[in-house]
C-alpha cells in the first residue's frame, strides 16, 4: 500500500530512553508471532536499543507527500503545516516486508532507523509517541503514510517499535505529540469551530476554503484534547484578527473566537 500511494503521490505531482529495553530481537523465522512473517531480517542489529532518537529540525515540508488522497475509500487531508498536535490511540509497526520500498516522501523506508508513518501529520514532521502502558517515550520522523486500519494512529518503524516495547504485542496504546522545531512566540488566530468528529471539522474546512476565497492564511485542524479545532492564521494582532473574525461571521453566520497559541 505504501509502495502504491508513493507512486499516486507522484503522478499527481527529550524523549527518554527506555529504562529496561527489549532483548535483542532473535533471528527471523519462518514461523512465529509477526503479522506475516514481517518481523527482523536474518542478522538483525544487536545494538536497537542505542539507536538515536530522531533529531527535531526545521525542513521543507515535501511539495508532493502533503497533497489530499483516498485510500479504501476514505478521504484524507494531512496538515498544511507543522503544528501543535496531540492524539491517543493504537500504534503498530512495520518491517522486512517494506524494508528498501519507497515511502511517501520518495525516501527509502530504513527499519533500523527511527522514522514512522501517518495519515495527515505533515511530511516531513517529527513526533514524540509514548508508550501509556510502560512510559516509554521516543521521537521518529514522520516520512510515510499510513496505517490505513480501523483504530491505529500510526505506525512506527521496526527500530522505534522495538525502543518502545512493541515488537511481541504487535500494538499498543500511545499518545502522540507533535514537535514544533524552534518553538516561537505565541501566534493569534481565529478559532471558526470546534468538532468531536473529524470528519464534521472536515466539512467545515472544506466549505471555508471553497466559500471564502479571499482568506490567504492557512486554516489549519488541531486536535486538542477531545476536540477537532478549525484555527485561521496567524495574524500579527488581535486587531487583525478581530477584523478577520467579523467578516467571517457576516459571511458564514459563525460565532468566531480569537485564540492565541
Amino acid at each position: 500500500m505504501r509502495l502504491l500511494l508513493f507512486i499516486a503521490v507522484l503522478l499527481a505531482g527529550c524523549a527518554s530512553a527506555p529504562p529496561e529495553p527489549e532483548p535483542a530481537p532473535p533471528p527471523a523465522q519462518n514461523k512465529g508471532g509477526y503479522y506475516k512473517d514481517d518481523g527482523p531480517q536474518e542478522n538483525p542489529p544487536q545494538n536497537l536499543a542505542d539507536v538515536p532518537d530522531a533529531e527535531p529540525k526545521v525542513e521543507p515540508l515535501h511539495r508532493y507527500a502533503n497533497r489530499p488522497y483516498q485510500v479504501f475509500g476514505r478521504n484524507y487531508v494531512p496538515l498544511a503545516q507543522v503544528q501543535p498536535f496531540r492524539e491517543r490511540g493504537l500504534a503498530s509497526w512495520y518491517g522486512k516486508r517494506f524494508h528498501g520500498q519507497p515511502t511517501a516522501s520518495g525516501e527509502v523506508y530504513d527499519m533500523y532507523a527511527m522514522t514512522a508513518a501517518h495519515p495527515t501529520l505533515p511530511i516531513p514532521s517529527y513526533v514524540r509517541v509514548k508508550n501509556l502502558a510502560s512510559g516509554r517515550s521516543v521521537v521518529v520522523r514522520v516520512n510515510d503514510r499510513g496505517p490505513f486500519h480501523p483504530g491505529r494512529i500510526i505506525d512506527l518503524s521496526y527500530a522505534a517499535a522495538f525502543k518502545l516495547g512493541l515488537l511481541q504485542p504487535g500494538s499498543a496504546q500511545v499518545e502522540l505529540e507533535a514537535i514544533v522545531p524552534g518553538g516561537g512566540a505565541p501566534a493569534v488566530y481565529v478559532q471558526v469551530g470546534a468538532f468531536s468528529s473529524r470528519e464534521n471539522a472536515e466539512s467545515l474546512r472544506a466549505r471555508f476554503t471553497r466559500e471564502l476565497t479571499w482568506v490567504k492564511e492557512n486554516v489549519q485542524l488541531l486536535l486538542t484534547g477531545n476536540l477537532w479545532r478549525l484555527h485561521v492564521g496567524p495574524y500579527r494582532s488581535r486587531e487583525d484578527a478581530r477584523s478577520i473574525a467579523e467578516r467571517i461571521e457576516s459571511e458564514l453566520n459563525l460565532k468566531p473566537l480569537i485564540v492565541v497559541r
